[in-house]
């Protein structure tokens, strides 16, 4: 009788563990799509000026609005593009008609395209400010000879090319055979779902699996 009780007490307690753990991830996923929702609103939202000192938490993802002058210096980051296939994002100085020096990711280009010429000049541009968070500790530093980065470096690139550290990413054409990479919601991860569903398939395994244990004990007691 004990080592019956024994098991339906550990038995209950792994299934209320394991039911908590995925109620837990269904609650984390209803705030990961508030917050989705949250993002994309914002990044859809009606461009404002560029505020004087950007924040990197509080005006992530800004729509702004700029015009001034895009110049010839460019910084090419690897990027793959599905179904297009591999190239490069075209990172360049944005002179303001107030004189500020800002990054703007202007899209990508495919690799053959490296060499080619861009449209530079007089430009309005819209997009989105961003930080992204691309760099970790297996990301190789920067080909500065060939011109090839492998993230979106922010303070690095503003260092290169003697800007403040602001990237604002188009999300509209600057040019002929830039194809914009507009800021999306899309690369943020929402995997609490799939968790959640690891979490209660596990917990009926567990009661399962409890099940058959407190039936062979019960057999054994018969027998």
């Amino acid at each position: 009788m004990r080592r019956v009780l024994f098991l339906l007490l550990v038995g209950l307690a792994g299934l209320a563990v394991l039911i908590a753990l995925g109620s837990w991830q269904l609650r984390r996923l209803d705030w990961k799509q508030t917050m989705l929702a949250d993002i994309d609103s914002r990044i859809a939202g009606a461009p404002q000026a560029l505020p004087a000192q950007p924040d990197p938490e509080h005006d992530r993802y800004l729509p702004v609005a700029v015009s001034g002058e895009i110049e010839d210096e460019e910084l090419h980051v690897l990027v793959s593009v599905k179904m297009v296939g591999p190239g490069y994002r075209v990172i360049a100085p944005f002179v303001t008609d107030e004189g500020r020096r800002i990054l703007v990711d202007r899209g990508f280009i495919p690799t053959t395209a490296k060499q080619d010429r861009r449209e530079t000049g007089p430009m309005r541009v819209e997009g989105n400010l961003h930080w992204p968070d691309e760099i970790d500790g297996y990301t190789p530093a920067p080909d500065r000879n060939g011109n090839i980065w492998f993230a979106r470096d922010v303070p690095a690139m503003a260092a290169e090319l003697g800007t403040e550290p602001v990237l604002l990413i188009a999300r509209a054409p600057t040019g002929p055979g830039i194809t914009p990479l507009p800021v999306d919601s899309a690369g943020i991860p929402n995997d609490h779902l799939q968790y959640a569903i690891t979490w209660f398939g596990l917990a009926l395994v567990w009661a399962a699996m409890t099940s058959l244990f407190l039936w062979r004990s019960r057999a054994r007691k018969k027998g």
